[in-house]
């Protein structure tokens, strides 16, 4: 029983440490009630067992135990349970939190480096997996306090038979650990399996219209990758599970074969008192119950031990790659209200890929100031979105430096550096509606904009929400520029914004939009193919596989 209980608490270590920093005075007061509960429930048994044993003779004091202790184990027993759920839901609140505010603090190039499917594994599988583990810990608490409390009643009931039932409980539940150690071990397995699997269901959602078109491609993706990784998945899954199961149901086995040399065996050999007999076994009985919660909170509080050692992980490895530092409100106001230059001298940005296949954007040496518009063209590869990334601050160059005005960018500044720009993205996301904006009538003020990029008879706009996102790409980035418009920030950057449009509103994007952010003093960067439209920038740069061809005044 003792190396069952040890086993649990061992991996119960880290999930009880997380609840007890979250509400340690709290978490102490349901620990506190479990252990009550416990040991009213073996207060219960022992009154039992005396029952029994006088049972001739009516006893009033028994029965009033009885009754106390019932109520006792009753209410602690729910206000522990209770008070663990609370503590639970609050943890699992501020581990999101935290986890999305490191994801959302940490580089980008070394959030692309750990992966989606990772990140969202752990906001996901390992935060419910830590969720559904937490509720066992009050039970956990209370069964093996009463466990305990059993086997104090039985030392004292007979110091050397339970000195036999002990050295034979070890004994017997050594066979069961070694057996629970493989299924814990399949589990770790399943957990690595499952970040693979997010990568499959990422293809299958994000890929949909290139499997649907490609029947042999789809066939391929369903039978080499999803189905080989789904079926490892679930064989790890399965077999620790029935590992657990079987390893559950030989361990209640084990607490039978005791009563059984109890009554069948020892009075062979030995003369023992009927009712120190009778008291021996029902007791071991009333522990079958604990025993099986506690055993089958086995599998959660494995799952949720591997689920905290992912997390932590991956908290270490965010905080190993670094964490920008935050600016206060004074800082973007200062910023953001004038500049006269941005440099990049001599900067550097490498990509290695998985084949150790390096791409090297620079070195670059460039300027931008106020009021200019730059096409930034090139061929597929050629570094035009990871040069937008480097000068937006989202990419720290390995090699040289950015200057802001004459002083460089660094992480003490980048969040505040980053203020300057408005970006629409060749991969942008649309939020559902205007988030973080500081704007006077802000829904009068974006009806506007939705009037000007055509979008009024498509999209309403109520309290900042967007009526629908259900829009073809082109009216999407249309309102993502809108929410650009909003931002209303120094420097405007469009990642290919014109490839969706249809020609009619790409000629108004380039002929009306642009130079009418320009009469308005704001700098504007686009990466285009456009040719034809080069005539409307103030300024062309051409990248050829990381290097600048040319940079000139048109």
């Amino acid at each position: 029983k003792t190396t069952s209980i040890h086993q649990c608490f061992l991996i119960s270590m880290k999930l009880l440490g997380l609840l007890f920093k979250n509400s340690w005075w709290l978490m102490a007061l349901a620990g506190t009630l479990g252990l009550l509960s416990g040991a009213s429930t073996a207060g219960l048994i022992a009154t039992i067992n005396k029952a029994i044993e006088f049972s001739d003779e009516p006893n009033h004091y028994l029965a009033a135990s009885f009754i106390g202790l019932c109520g006792v184990a009753f209410a602690t027993t729910a206000l522990s349970q209770v008070l663990v759920v609370r503590i639970t839901q609050s943890t699992i609140y501020r581990l999101q939190m935290e986890l999305v505010s490191r994801i959302l603090d940490c580089p980008l190039r070394q959030l692309e480096f750990i992966g989606k499917s990772r990140l969202m594994a752990a906001l996901t599988d390992d935060v419910d997996a830590v969720s559904k583990a937490s509720p066992w810990l009050s039970g956990l608490l209370a069964n093996s306090t009463l466990l305990l409390g059993c086997g104090a009643y039985l030392a004292w009931l007979s110091p050397l038979l339970f000195s036999g039932l002990l050295a034979f409980m070890l004994l017997a539940l050594y066979s069961y650990q070694v057996l629970v150690n493989r299924g814990l071990l399949a589990f770790k397995f399943a957990r690595q399996t499952r970040d693979r699997l997010f990568e499959h269901f990422r293809t299958a959602t994000e890929g949909t219209k290139e499997l649907k078109i490609h029947r042999q491609r789809r066939i391929a993706f369903m039978s080499e990758d999803l189905s080989q990784d789904a079926a490892e998945y679930r064989h790890y899954r399965t077999f620790a599970m029935s590992v657990f199961a079987y390893s559950g149901s030989w361990a209640l086995i084990l607490f039978f074969i005791p009563i059984a040399l109890l009554l069948f065996l020892l009075p062979r050999f030995s003369t023992i008192p009927q009712a120190l007999m009778a008291s021996y076994a029902l007791t071991i009985v009333f522990t079958i119950n604990p025993l099986r919660t506690i055993l089958n909170a086995r599998p959660m509080l494995a799952q949720a031990n591997i689920a905290l050692k992912n997390i932590d992980t991956l908290g270490l490895s965010l905080a190993a790659l670094g964490v920008e530092s935050k600016a206060s409100e004074s800082s973007f106001i200062s910023l953001t209200s004038s500049w006269s230059s941005i440099e990049l001298i001599d900067a550097v940005h490498t990509y290695s890929s998985e084949n150790d296949c390096n791409f090297i954007l620079g070195p670059l040496n460039l300027k931008f100031q106020p009021g200019e518009i730059i096409f930034i063209v090139g061929g597929n590869g050629s570094g035009k979105s990871t040069l937008v990334k480097l000068i937006i601050g989202l990419y720290n160059p390995e090699q040289g430096k950015i200057l802001l005005d004459g002083k460089p960018l660094s992480n003490a500044n980048s969040e505040v550096f980053r203020e300057l720009f408005s970006v629409v993205f060749s991969d942008f996301y649309l939020f559902d509606r205007l988030l973080g904006l500081d704007v006077p009538n802000l829904d009068d003020r974006a009806r506007a904009y939705l009037q000007q990029l055509q979008l009024d008879q498509a999209v309403q706009l109520q309290d900042g929400v967007f009526s629908t996102r259900n829009l073809s790409q082109g009216q999407r980035k249309r309102l993502a520029l809108l929410t650009a418009y909003l931002e209303d920030r120094p420097i405007y950057v469009f990642d290919e914004w014109a490839s969706d449009q249809d020609p009619t509103f790409k000629r108004v994007f380039y002929e009306q939009l642009l130079p009418e952010l320009k009469a308005r003093g704001k700098t504007v960067i686009v990466v285009s193919h456009d040719d034809r439209y080069f005539e409307c920038a103030d300024r062309l740069l051409k990248l050829d596989y990381g290097k600048v061809v040319y940079d000139k005044v048109l």
